[in-house]
């Protein structure tokens, strides 16, 4: 089953989408007398839904996506975005090599322990919306394609054993990463955190559908194939991460981990190839979809228009 959250007569609601992507039924037409929190709000509905058996597709019309405008499925998650560094062996030494991962040595590219680090919620934007050159953070901006994991039933020190039972589903974003700020600060927060540096989408893949431990990741930019690689290269696979973070967070329905992103990056070549206005990047994994976002310069707004900005997200 595909979720997503979709712009429908000017509010956000829950969708279901049909397996090929191209129509969409609003969750309380496929199970009516649904609540409006569960109907609106992705989180609230994943809580809903973690307790059904099950659900049959519709067999009424839906309603055509290519006219709809579809949001990130989950605008605001429970806690940060939990996101994992250096997770793939090739992109860890390339990252070594780059001179942007502060401190670190060949010796030490490959991790022993998942690094974990958050996007805040306000990084989120939809699969479809621009990636932003904010003044004074756009100089050396990066795209990082990776598998993000969605916790259905929550919980504290999750066995590894039990881990996938607590997955809802799958879905894509891309880190995208202020790479001069990532260096300068000597930590992640500051580079990866940036409003607009998180597309997200287009929908949640239920785990019932899709098995996250060997989907095909890749990157384009402008067309150029820039990375490929599958998820069953993760130094920490899904189970791993799962117990790894709720050792220390208590996982929410709603929760969402990034798994980290194959080799490719811009800082990768030489000289590095980062993000310029107007270029187009796409980030797909096999049997989830595709994001596709275009690179625009962007004017810094006031408290208020953000705030608006937010709300319609």
């Amino acid at each position: 089953m595909k979720l997503a959250t979709i712009l429908h007569k000017g509010r956000p609601m829950v969708a279901v989408v049909d397996p090929a992507g191209s129509y969409y039924w609003p969750l309380d037409d496929v199970i009516p007398g649904l609540p409006d929190r569960v109907a609106q709000d992705m989180v609230v509905a994943i809580t809903h839904l973690s307790h059904l058996s099950g659900m049959d597709m519709p067999e009424t019309p839906g309603h055509s996506l290519d006219s709809a405008r579809i949001l990130a499925p989950i605008p605001a998650p429970p806690h940060n975005i939990m996101c994992v560094g250096k997770n793939y062996r090739a992109h860890a030494h390339e990252f070594s090599k780059s001179g942007f991962d502060a401190g670190s040595t060949a010796a030490d590219a490959i991790p022993d322990y998942p690094i974990i680090f958050t996007k805040p919620s306000g990084s989120i934007s939809g699969p479809t919306d621009d990636i932003p050159l904010w003044p004074g953070t756009d100089a050396a901006v990066d795209y990082e394609a990776e598998l993000a994991v969605v916790i259905g039933k929550g919980g504290r020190a999750i066995s590894r054993a039990d881990a996938l039972s607590h997955v809802f589903g799958y879905t894509i974003i891309n880190d995208v990463t202020a790479r001069d700020l990532q260096r300068q600060h000597k930590q992640w927060f500051l580079g990866k955190g940036i409003d607009g540096f998180g597309p997200m989408g287009p929908w949640i893949v239920t785990a019932d559908e899709i098995d996250g431990s060997d989907l095909r990741v890749t990157c384009r930019v402008n067309g150029e194939l820039r990375q490929n690689s599958s998820t069953a290269d993760l130094i920490f696979d899904v189970p791993y991460l799962i117990e790894t973070i709720s050792r220390s967070v208590t996982l929410c329905p709603g929760d969402i981990i990034a798994t980290g992103t194959p080799e490719g990056v811009g800082i990768g070549f030489d000289p590095p190839r980062f993000l310029a206005e107007g270029d187009v990047v796409e980030v797909e994994i096999s049997r989830i979809g595709k994001l596709r976002n275009v690179v625009r310069r962007a004017q810094v707004e006031s408290t208020d228009s953000k705030r608006t900005l937010m709300d319609a997200k």
